[in-house]
């Protein structure tokens, strides 16, 4: 019997007493909204940290999403995951686009790039992928076929803060990456997010549809929303840098564990590094295979009998939801590699405050179904 309720994610928080100072500086400044001054300052030091050029800050990552398609234009078709949370989708059909599924490589999760190539048509007007669970994508070969058929590509980088590639941050890649700041990431502001702007033009016109389509005071040339960053959230977002490499160190350091732990474990099998030279651990991935005496579900229950509880992320895929069965994109027969993995992953506890003792306790448990 595992003794303590464990979830898959606890969101990490400062000491309250740092915090105090930046409220009694938001009320001394009295701006709560609107572009104030630690919004202004957290922007610069995300830039910073991340190694972006720009970014604008939002409320959360789908109203993100939402914006970063809005403001590319696209429309027709756009070729994306089945396999993520269904925000990723959902932004598409916000925006009155279709999404075409394509299935996922095996080895990383992330959309195959071979299989988006076989799904263009003359409607498809961009590329909306996943850098699932903070691994990269194959970021190269899906620009060359964006630069092949003149695409958009937007990266849905939730997972990924601090993440970098072969080439620095994988932020840069694409026309833009958007962030989630979510509670449950790797970095939060409680709620929030941003989008990563390769230039300050885009940004300037990103920053107009975040605030209601408004160009200066008196004039609107946009459907624009709201979803403008609070001071509350940019100044929890200014202490959360202080901490983040800490952090993803103490993650670090639970992923090493897993893994050495779930190595001598027959039919568990842990998800490889995907080529990031800098990863953030924002998830522990095992794929639960036919050689394991339960299958997932099984597994699942059982751990959430005893007090653990891990997440099947992700399922169902998201073209098996009632409201995306429809496209033809979405049928099983499209999708094998995703289907077997929707079937097969479980995201074990890992946040940075759960002690080794209690990994070690996780993966025994997890063996001791063999007996």
């Amino acid at each position: 019997m595992l003794p303590k309720t464990t979830f898959v994610t606890q969101p990490f928080l400062p000491p309250l007493e740092e915090f105090i100072p930046y409220l009694e500086q938001i009320w001394k400044n009295k701006i709560l909204t609107n572009g104030g001054p630690f919004h202004q300052q957290f922007e610069r030091e995300l830039c910073d940290y991340l190694g972006v050029e720009h970014i604008a800050l939002f409320t959360n990552g789908t109203i993100a999403l939402l914006t970063a398609l809005k403001s590319l234009r696209a429309a027709g078709e756009v070729i994306t995951t089945p396999y993520s949370f269904v925000a990723t989708s959902h932004s598409l059909l916000w925006n009155s686009i279709v999404p075409v599924f394509v299935d996922i490589k095996p080895d990383s999760l992330n959309i195959d790039p071979r299989k988006i190539e076989a799904a263009i048509t003359p409607q498809t007007t961009a590329i909306l992928a996943v850098h699932c669970y903070g691994h990269p994508c194959d970021v190269d070969a899906i620009q060359a076929i964006a630069d092949t058929y003149n695409l958009r590509v937007i990266y849905d980088a939730a997972h990924a803060f601090g993440v970098k590639c072969h080439c620095g941050s994988v932020l840069n890649h694409g026309d833009l990456s958007v962030l989630s700041f979510h509670a449950t990431k790797v970095f939060n502001t409680f709620e929030g997010g941003a989008i990563i702007c390769p230039d300050l033009k885009t940004k300037t016109r990103i920053e107009q549809l975040k605030n209601f389509g408004h160009v200066g005071e008196t004039n609107v040339t946009a459907i624009g929303i709201n979803g403008k960053m609070s001071e509350f959230n940019a100044a929890l977002g200014l202490l959360q840098l202080k901490y983040v490499d800490q952090a993803i160190q103490k993650r670090k350091k639970i992923d090493v564990a897993y893994r050495k732990n779930l190595s001598k474990i027959n039919g568990i099998y842990c998800l490889s590094d995907t080529g990031e030279l800098v990863p953030n651990y924002a998830y522990f991935p095992i794929l639960i295979t036919h050689e394991y005496p339960l299958d997932r579900d099984e597994l699942y229950e059982k751990m959430k009998e005893n007090g653990v509880h891990p997440r099947r992320y992700f399922y169902p895929l998201i073209s098996e939801f009632s409201m995306y069965r429809g496209f033809s994109s979405s049928h099983r027969d499209n999708l094998p590699v995703a289907a077997q993995a929707a079937s097969e992953v479980l995201c074990l506890p890992i946040y940075p405050d759960l002690s080794l003792e209690k990994v070690d306790e996780i993966c025994e448990f997890i063996g001791a179904q063999w007996n």
